[in-house]
């Protein structure tokens, strides 16, 4: 079913569904062809060459051409110009839910319900009766469960801290979360069945794990990269005027390693890390620094000097993360996660090989 009369729409969706398939099979492509993307992202924010916010909405040229590419849109900005919200890239979407493997008459319970297009894609294909969605934000419930009223899925929507579920509709057979986070949360693990599927961003990566018996999972991560906005959570920002009393240090890592091979690894043995960088007027990177919400603080200059501040030394765990892959860029596919009552450890090729643990809270 289709929300609009006008062919155009529709003609971009047929499309937009087969360039995502690229001749793959996915039960998914037919929610992606029917589903109207417009009609959940009606306007979206573009930045220019000077990272100036412009909004495009419906009638501006190129709209519905860039609502059928495969792009991420920003859709909310806070006073500050920030990011709050975001429709994904649709292929990423695509990948997650075909992750799920789920079939008509699973359950699905899905963390951060944001514009109502995942929900969306979800009630199409499993029925909304059900699928299960929340967002903290209770002007984007708002706006999203007014969309999904005036079309034809009806999936069950509130506001709430998707953290804790849903009991009442518990227990599901697939979870999955369009946030970014730090692992997974023990209150859903706790709602599923055995057998169940939970695909999550967690660090700059997506898992996918099978809950087994005995409050039990495991799985591994996709090869995708994931950059999903975080759950909100309070925090506090970096303490560089601390840094300058500190006397620099010889750094065994490039400053620049923490913003590519080492970024998904280092998603994991610091979760929730914030990091930036400074550029030369050319644009060629001259520092990193990195900081975590307890305060702590380092930056690296690619002359080699390295300073840290609070109670984690980072720039230490950087260096110690590198020992571990000590050349080229790990890939994904190749970590792990394992979850047992009390514990969720990330791998690195095998149960047995490097690991890391992640926070339970």
């Amino acid at each position: 079913m289709t929300h609009t009369n006008d062919p155009a729409p529709a003609r971009l969706r047929a499309q937009f569904a087969a360039a995502l398939g690229e001749g793959q099979q996915s039960e998914w492509l037919a929610a992606f062809a029917e589903v109207p993307r417009e009609h959940y992202v009606p306007r979206f924010y573009q930045q220019d060459e000077q990272g100036r916010w412009r909004e495009v909405s419906s009638g501006d040229p190129g709209y519905l051409e860039t609502v059928y590419s495969d792009t991420a849109l920003t859709t909310q900005l806070d006073e500050h110009g920030v990011p709050t919200s975001s429709s994904s890239e649709p292929r990423l979407m695509l990948t997650m839910l075909d992750a799920l493997d789920a079939k008509p008459g699973h359950r699905l319970y899905e963390l951060g319900l944001g514009t109502g297009y995942n929900a969306a894609l979800a009630a199409s294909h499993l029925g909304g009766d059900n699928v299960v969605s929340v967002d903290v934000d209770p002007g984007l419930v708002h706006l999203a469960r007014s969309r999904l009223a005036k079309g034809a899925y009806h999936p069950f929507t509130f506001t709430g801290d998707g953290a804790e579920g849903y009991p009442a509709r518990a227990p599901y057979d697939r979870i999955i979360a369009t946030v970014g986070l730090r692992s997974l949360p023990p209150a859903l693990l706790a709602q599923t069945r055995e057998g169940s599927v939970i695909v999550a961003p967690i660090g700059f990566g997506v898992a996918k794990v099978v809950v087994g018996s005995d409050g039990e999972a495991s799985g591994r991560f996709l090869p995708v990269p994931a950059f999903f906005m975080p759950r909100r959570t309070a925090s506090h920002g970096p303490d560089f005027a601390g840094l300058e009393a500190q006397a620099g240090t010889a750094a065994a890592v490039q400053a620049t390693d923490v913003l590519n091979r080492l970024k998904f690894p280092l998603s994991l043995a610091l979760p929730g890390y914030h990091s930036c960088s400074w550029q030369d007027e050319s644009g060629k990177v001259t520092g990193v620094g990195l900081w975590t919400e307890d305060g702590s603080t380092a930056t690296a200059h690619v002359s080699g000097k390295a300073r840290q501040i609070g109670p984690q030394r980072l720039w230490d765990k950087v260096e110690e993360l590198a020992s571990v892959f000590p050349g080229g860029t790990p890939a994904r596919e190749d970590f792990g996660l394992t979850i047992t009552p009390g514990r969720q450890r990330v791998w690195y090729r095998e149960p047995e090989g490097p690991s890391w643990s992640l926070p339970t809270e």
